[in-house]
Formats: structure tokens, C-alpha cells, sequence
């Protein structure tokens, strides 16, 4: 037995395992699925002109049609009600909103969009969870400086009091920013995100001001949404040593406060890792005399994101933490994206967020796999790779509420096939297989899993 398969999943989870209140969706991100790149007014965003950069998009395409979705809502939302799920995780396109980041009043055009969406699923009986920030920030905002120029907090702050004024009266669930790691590292530091930057230094300024950002919407939304449960999504991952040895379980610890605790303790009310903030000396960001009290704000849950682990190993002159993530070895099970099949490393994360920060109720705001669907001739779509996947983590799932831990739900990513971001169109998450030349809808055989799941 691989270290993927160590979780307790001898039985095949059922929906009855669960509490009768747990949260059952799907997730989506607006770039991703909306198309529609000029609609209404929509402005361009980081990712519409991060695309035309050559070698940006490994396939080069980009978001500008995705599933068209803009269009097409009606009839995702009926593959969303079929399948039988309770909530949608969805964001808002900033550049819909103010098409150039900021502006005396929002686009009504573009409010009204969300406001249908938003009518949509509650006609369907689906909770509608709404994402404010999921990485299409506003171009002439990043013309501007970006998330590392402090008045994007501003233009933030903006656009979350037109959305929740506007969407409030129905939208009860904010997730102010996903995955900040993301947005600061993958697009500040590593570049393979929009803006494409290589600067660590910007890279942890902006994680900062995206980190500081949702602690200064969240009163914004609470006066606005009287009765708002609001929270934030990390992308977190269980971290282990990659040999025995006691410097791969040094280098392990100093990953860790990088890639988990340096978002992990500010949200919780303990400032930045002392031990990360004294490697990183002159690159450490600029932290103002209240931001670290606006960041720690008590929030209604925790969105966690979760896919893989990671295991490192000591690596003198690597980088600022001189440490290095090993690849999992030959016969370690991985998706199609490579990353490691590893339900057991779920439970292992939110026992360590349990133990280690007593957090407000966890939501699993993603969990999916990329393979390579099979396409029958009679149009079906098998995807047993992708099913079984799904069954183990729920799985996981269910062994993490037997520990006790306070876990309210759990969105699969995602609902469709859509734009994965820098592998364009060559990686498929998607329950619902979409053709992109005819934009046509299958359920997959993961789908049907899920649906027959939630209808048990």
C-alpha cells in the first residue's frame, strides 16, 4: 500500500454519514468559465492581457470564450440543480464591475449579470457561495502598481461595498480572496501566473496587501450583509520531510512557514513567522502600524483548498529557505497535472489547522483531479481515475468529522471543464465535460457518481 492509500475508507462513503446541513457544491472561477471577455462593458483584466504574452499559455489560448458561460448560465445551473448539490461557489469578474479598477459608481450591466446569476441558482434551490476576488484583477489597476501598490486596497474596498450592496439582500456566504499564495507567488515571484512578475520581494508585499485586503472587506461586508457569513481560501498543503534525517525535517518546518504559516498565523492573530520573517531580512514586506490587527478580524469559516502534499528536502543555497519540494517517486499514484493522489494527506492538514490554530468551521472550498477523459463513440465520457479520486477524498472527508473537526462542507472542483489558467485548455477538472468547438455539455462518469452520491 502507497502512502496515498493510508486513509480509512473501507467502506464506500455515503451522503448519510454526513450531517444533514453539509454543504454539497460545486466551484467555479469567473476567467475561467464566463468568456464574454468584452460584454457589457467587462474591462480587461490581468488575464486577458497576461494570454497575449508569448509562451504565457501553454497551449495559446486563453479565457475570452472558456465554456461561455456568460451566455450559457441558464443551462449550467440545471447540470449544477441535476446533479443534486446544495451550494455553487462562483466569483464576480472585477473588470465587470469597474472596468477600470475603480470609478465614481459600478457598471450596472455588469451587476446585473451576478444579479441574475444569483436569482438563477435560488430558483433552483442552490445556495449561491460568492468569491470576490479569484485573480482577474482590473489591467489599469495593475498599470497602477497591482496588489503591491497599497491603493489597489482601496479600489478593493470599493468594489466589495458595490457588490455586497448590490447582491446582499441574497447572497448570505463571501470568500473575500482565493488563494492569496497563488496570486503572490505563482504570479509575482514564479511568474507563471498573471502579471507574469519574478520578484520575491513584490511577491510578499502582495501577499500581504491580499491578505490585509480581506481583513479590511470584512467589516464592509458585514455592514452591508447584516447577516453575511464571510470567510477567506487558502490553498494549504500537509507538509512532510523527504528522507528521514533531521535536515529535511528543519527544511520541511522552514517551507512550511512560507507556504502554509505565513498565511496561516496573520489570519489567526499571530503576525508573521518570526523564523520565516528573519530568513527573508530586506525582502520582507512593509506591514503598517494596524494591518496586522485588520488581518487577524474573526471570520465565520475557513475556506481550504486541497490537492496534494508536498515533501522536502534540505537544500543548502536553494533559494531564501534553502529548501526544495521532491517530486513523489515512480510508484507514487499522481493525477494527469502530476500531483500526488493523497486523500490521507487531507485528513493529515486539517488535523494540523485543528491542533495548531482552532479555527472558525472548515469548508473544503475545492478538491478535484485533472485526467485524461475517455470519449466513447456513443458520446459518453469515462473517467474512472476522477471518480474513484472523489470517492476517497470524500471519504477523507468523513474520517475528518469523525476526528471531531468542525467541517461544514465540501465543493468539488469543478463543475466544468473550463480555462485552467496557464495550461489553457490541455487540463480537464470538470464533472461535466465541455466541448469547446461546440460548447456542448456531458456528463461524465465522475458526474454521475456525484450526482447518484448527493441523491442517495
Amino acid at each position: 500500500m502507497t502512502r496515498a492509500d493510508s486513509t480509512r475508507d473501507t467502506a464506500a462513503p455515503q451522503r448519510r454519514d454526513f450531517p444533514p446541513d453539509f454543504r454539497w457544491g460545486c466551484a467555479t472561477a469567473s476567467y475561467q468559465v464566463e468568456g464574454a471577455a468584452h460584454a457589457d462593458g467587462k474591462g480587461e483584466s490581468i488575464w486577458d492581457r497576461f494570454c497575449t504574452q508569448p509562451g504565457a499559455i501553454r497551449d495559446g489560448s486563453s479565457g475570452a470564450v472558456a465554456c461561455d458561460h456568460f451566455h450559457r448560465w441558464p443551462q449550467d445551473l440545471d447540470l449544477a440543480r441535476d446533479l443534486g448539490v446544495n451550494a455553487y461557489r462562483f466569483s464576480v469578474a472585477w473588470p465587470r464591475i469597474f472596468p477600470a479598477g475603480r470609478g465614481a459608481a459600478p457598471n450596472a450591466a455588469g451587476l446585473d449579470f451576478y444579479s441574475r446569476l444569483v436569482d438563477g441558482l435560488l430558483e433552483r434551490g442552490i445556495e449561491p457561495w460568492l468569491t470576490l476576488y479569484h485573480w482577474d484583477l482590473p489591467q489599469p489597476l495593475q498599470d497602477a502598481g497591482g496588489w503591491a501598490a497599497r491603493a489597489t486596497l482601496d479600489a478593493f474596498a470599493a468594489y466589495v461595498d458595490a457588490v455586497t450592496r448590490r447582491l446582499g439582500d441574497r447572497v448570505k456566504r463571501w470568500i473575500t480572496q482565493n488563494e492569496p499564495w497563488c496570486v503572490a507567488m505563482l504570479g509575482h515571484h514564479e511568474g507563471v501566473h498573471a502579471p507574469g512578475r519574478r520578484d520575491l520581494a513584490t511577491a510578499l508585499q502582495v501577499a500581504h496587501h491580499v491578505l490585509l485586503s480581506h481583513g479590511q472587506a470584512l467589516p464592509i461586508i458585514r455592514a452591508n450583509v447584516p447577516d453575511a457569513l464571510a470567510g477567506i481560501t487558502l490553498s494549504l498543503h500537509p507538509i512532510a520531510p523527504a528522507g528521514p534525517g533531521a535536515a529535511d525535517a528543519a527544511a520541511a518546518f522552514r517551507h512550511d512557514g512560507l507556504r502554509n504559516r505565513w498565511f496561516l498565523d496573520p489570519l489567526h492573530g499571530r503576525g508573521y513567522p518570526a523564523d520565516v520573517w528573519q530568513r527573508l531580512g530586506a525582502l520582507a514586506p512593509t506591514v503598517l502600524p494596524g494591518d496586522l490587527e485588520a488581518i487577524a478580524r474573526p471570520t465565520d469559516f475557513l475556506g481550504i483548498n486541497y490537492y496534494f502534499p508536498e515533501h522536502v528536502a534540505d537544500a543548502p543555497g536553494h533559494g531564501v529557505l534553502e529548501a526544495r519540494v521532491v517530486e513523489p517517486g515512480a510508484e507514487v499514484e499522481r493525477t494527469g497535472f502530476g500531483w500526488e493522489v493523497a486523500p490521507d494527506g487531507l485528513v493529515r492538514l486539517l488535523d494540523r489547522v485543528q491542533r495548531d490554530y482552532r479555527p472558525a468551521p472548515i469548508v473544503l472550498t475545492e478538491n478535484g483531479a485533472t485526467y485524461d477523459d475517455v470519449v466513447t463513440p456513443d458520446g459518453r465520457i469515462h473517467d474512472a481515475e476522477r471518480q474513484r479520486y472523489l470517492q476517497r477524498h470524500v471519504a477523507a472527508a468523513r474520517e475528518v468529522l469523525a476526528r471531531g473537526i468542525a467541517l461544514q462542507g465540501y465543493f468539488a472542483w469543478s463543475l466544468l471543464d473550463n480555462f485552467e489558467w496557464a495550461e489553457g485548455y490541455l487540463r480537464r477538472f470538470g464533472l461535466i465535460h465541455v466541448d469547446y468547438a461546440t460548447q456542448q455539455r456531458t456528463l461524465k462518469d465522475s458526474g454521475l457518481w456525484y450526482r447518484d452520491f448527493l441523491r442517495a
